[in-house]
């Protein structure tokens, strides 16, 4: 007789934003019990797990366009509420749920489900963690995420980190699984090509002023006019209008306009993996694409011109070998990245991706096999340990202290109609027209 196919698990992914999305989705490929890294994120449908994705509805929310330049195909994607996303994990079975979320959006959801779930005598396997770097809120960021079966850390470093946190306070730490970034991947750099190209990888919010965004943006078209046989690329996140994971409130579409770049500078959008492909020199101040780009031995430039600073995220490269200044760019300088610091980032340039991700797999499968299946969630946070706290963090998302759904909390069954998707889009339009024109303004005018 054939043998029989195996049962493809089932994963729910929830996200906030096409970042975390594109993490949550290549995570729920790499983590799928009995998946390898050779079938993992890409394959045809029937080769990974059975993956639905919902859409956490907020200003964030990902548009059909980023959804495309992520390129993590799903089974089925739809925007929800908390309370709809709540609904649908009571009703459905899952074998893993990944949380794809701001920390407090994390939080309230442990919370939620721990409520849906408590007369269940089966559930999934809980898991959240950091789209990348970790360069700020550690602790609130961390303890909020507490309480999911896995709270995955993508580098040696951050897995040491997370625990003393968790240690620190007398909450459980085996929780921390170490693993690497799931969006590492592509050929290793072979060398310069023809023509030479330079990329630099904006941010939507760091830095933040339009002095400094300008200055940026100044050095990168002297670079293309001092250097006129390179092709020198800056790659946006999103186009005017779209949100990401975080707030762009002066667009770099917009701050060009003022300029005249020559004709070998471009704007670029689309996977960064692919503009890796054909890079040369990746130059960023504190992106994720450093460590993809480092992930593949690419030239990569971490920028000081604006200092080293918390602010910049930038200081989390400080021993990486990576600090340079454009001065020293157009010099003629290429950093060397030091060997020891990547190999506690998370990067794996070394080969070892393939098996990054195999302690998680294999923590789920024991964790899916355990007897008189799995304990009720218990979140660090509670109403005795964060009294002051935790109610505002689970109002936000339309729960009460205990996790249930609070009157008049928006649970719609059914797709917007016309009206309402209308009524939608005017009040994203008008959010983001506050964020980009008017708050820059009102800020502006106090510094008067």
């Amino acid at each position: 007789m054939p043998a029989s196919t195996p049962k493809r698990p089932r994963i729910a992914v929830l996200a906030d934003s096409d970042t975390r999305w594109k993490w949550g989705a290549l995570t729920a490929h790499r983590i799928a019990p009995g998946q390898s890294m050779e079938t993992a994120p890409r394959e045809a449908a029937q080769v990974g797990p059975a993956l639905d994705g919902f859409l956490l509805r907020g200003r964030a929310t990902p548009t059909p366009r980023q959804l495309e330049e992520v390129g993590v195909r799903a089974d089925s994607l739809r925007e929800v509420t908390a309370v709809e996303f709540l609904r649908t994990m009571a009703e459905e079975s899952y074998d893993v749920l990944v949380l794809a979320l701001v920390g407090g959006g994390v939080q309230a959801m442990l919370h939620g489900l721990g409520r849906v779930w408590e007369n269940r005598t089966s559930r999934p396997v809980v898991v959240t963690g950091y789209v990348g770097v970790v360069y700020e809120k550690l602790a609130d960021g961390l303890l909020l995420r507490h309480g999911a079966d896995l709270v995955l850390a993508n580098s040696r470093q951050d897995a040491d980190r997370f625990r003393a946190v968790y240690e620190g306070v007398g909450a459980d730490a085996t929780s921390v699984t170490e693993v690497a970034l799931p969006f590492l991947g592509g050929a290793a750099y072979e060398g310069e090509r023809d023509p030479y190209t330079v990329v630099f990888a904006a941010q939507p919010s760091v830095p933040e002023s339009r002095k400094d965004r300008t200055y940026l943006l100044n050095r990168l078209v002297q670079h293309a006019r001092r250097h006129p046989e390179r092709e020198v690329l800056l790659k946006l996140r999103s186009r005017p209008g779209e949100h990401t994971t975080h707030i762009e409130e002066l667009p770099y579409q917009k701050l060009v306009q003022r300029l005249d770049p020559p004709a070998n500078f471009r704007l670029v959008y689309g996977n960064m993996g692919e503009v890796l492909d054909r890079t040369d020199l990746l130059v960023t101040v504190s992106s994720t694409a450093a460590l993809e780009s480092l992930h593949r031995r690419i030239p990569t430039v971490v920028l000081t011109d604006l200092g080293v600073r918390e602010a910049l995220g930038n200081h989390h490269f400080v021993g990486s070998g990576c600090l340079a200044s454009w001065d020293q760019l157009d010099a003629g300088h290429r950093p060397a990245p030091d060997e020891e610091w990547v190999s506690r980032q998370g990067v794996v340039a070394d080969g070892s991706y393939e098996s990054a991700f195999d302690a998680a797999r294999e923590r789920i499968a024991k964790l899916l096999d355990r007897p008189g299946g799995l304990p009720p969630l218990t979140p660090y946070y509670t109403p005795v340990t964060a009294p002051g706290y935790l109610p505002g963090i689970l109002a936000r998302h339309h729960l009460g202290p205990d996790g249930t759904p609070l009157p008049g909390a928006p649970a719609a069954d059914r797709e917007p109609g016309p009206v309402r998707q209308i009524v939608r889009r005017a009040a994203r339009g008008a959010y983001r027209h506050g964020v980009q024109r008017v708050a820059p303004v009102i800020r502006r005018m106090g510094e008067l």
